[in-house]
């Protein structure tokens, strides 16, 4: 039987639930949030005395959690010894369901328990390297404009907000491309424009020792390959342009960085524009669910 996300309170005193997950034929599922929550501690810390640390319970209560986890599946999770824990393939393949059922768990929770004056709780998305200036400027608009509205904001990459938004954790996300399917729609949300900057004023040159490369992703890479096609490689790259930003004031050098982010840095002159340097445009994407619109009527 196929059903919409959503959650339900199971009938005993230990606070299971049963999760009907969008998209994916499930048998009833009622599962203990503690155990769950204790597996997803383990494969973060690797260790069971870490975990039991982390949950302030006793390993014994970890052990105990995790056993009762493993009968109710009918499977092994975890290999577990005094060097640490290793997820099975069964575990592995457990991985993503029970991150689902943690975060439901949580999002159902703050949606019963929202304050006086707010009405509905908006479940954001936001790329990293899309936060500052970009999605931080639209979520205070939008606290601004529908105070009635609490917002939770999650950072996450293209794949996380896939599963996000198809499961229905998740009502929106900022992204680098739009996502597909029938659920959801898109639509492009602001040309983000990359320049050249240095920690020092200099003309475009063929190649700087203290460049620092940030991976955009593939269309970049192409873009920054056919403008600088006799470069050498980068001995230090960043996938974030946040720590490159951070990096690169303390160690001085030149990046491509967001020109949101360095509005006020080049304005101040602790950064400069590279003279001649080539720039490039980041198309970035508002993904949300349909099934969202009815409640959330502003993302169209």
């Amino acid at each position: 039987m196929l059903f919409n996300a959503h959650w339900q309170k199971n009938l005993n005193h230990e606070n299971g639930f049963i999760l009907y997950y969008n998209s994916i034929f499930l048998h009833y599922l009622a599962m203990n949030i503690a155990a769950i929550q204790t597996f997803l501690a383990v494969v973060r810390t690797r260790n069971l005395n870490r975990a039991a640390e982390e949950l302030n319970v006793t390993q014994s209560a970890v052990t105990a959690r995790l056993d009762t986890l493993e009968q109710s599946l009918g499977a092994k999770l975890l290999i577990r010894s005094r060097k640490g824990a290793m997820l099975t393939k069964a575990g592995y393949a457990f991985l993503e369901s029970a991150e689902v059922i943690a975060n439901t768990w949580q999002n159902a929770r703050a949606r019963t328990s929202l304050p006086q004056g707010v009405t509905r709780l908006f479940s954001f998305v936001c790329d990293p390297s899309l936060w500052s200036g970009l999605g931080e400027t639209w979520v205070a608009e939008l606290r601004a404009t529908h105070p009635e509205t609490a917002t939770e904001i999650w950072s996450g990459l293209t794949p996380d907000a896939q599963r996000w938004l198809q499961s229905g954790l998740s009502d929106a996300a900022l992204l680098p491309e739009p996502l597909t399917g029938p659920d959801f729609d898109s639509r492009e949300f602001a040309a983000d424009q990359l320049v050249q900057v240095a920690t020092r004023p200099r003309a475009a040159m063929r190649w700087d020792p203290d460049y620092i490369f940030v991976d955009y992703g593939p269309a970049f890479r192409t873009q920054h390959a056919q403008a600088w096609p006799g470069d050498d490689t980068a001995a230090l790259s960043f996938s974030n342009p946040d720590w490159a930003l951070s990096h690169l004031m303390a160690q001085g050098g030149s990046a491509y960085l967001p020109k949101r982010m360095i509005e006020t840095r080049l304005s101040t002159g602790t950064l400069h524009l590279v003279k001649g340097a080539a720039s490039f445009t980041r198309r970035t994407f508002l993904t949300w669910r349909k099934a969202s619109e009815t409640v959330f009527p502003w993302l169209a």
